[in-house]
């Protein structure tokens, strides 16, 4: 069994967490191609991906608005 340290900074607690081999390595993979500056985790937490998923779906089904060419344009639709 590997033993895997979860930095300070992302522990929420003292908690133990097992993972499986082949999501650590996984894991390991994605990690070594992908950096997360410390200041831009809140994007990467659920609630803000749920908020990410529930604007793309927005996005496909044409529920948007915009772009605008000015603010009187966007307060008119706003008011809408």
């Amino acid at each position: 069994m590997k033993a895997v340290t979860i930095p300070r900074e992302f522990a929420q607690t003292d908690d133990i967490v097992v993972i499986p081999r082949k999501e650590y390595e996984d894991f390991s993979v994605w990690k070594k191609t992908v950096r997360v500056r410390l200041d831009e985790q809140w994007f990467w937490t659920p609630e803000w991906q749920k908020k990410e998923q529930a604007a793309d779906r927005a996005i496909k089904s044409k529920k948007i608005a915009g772009p605008f060419s000015n603010h009187k344009e966007l307060l008119s639709a706003l008011k809408k």
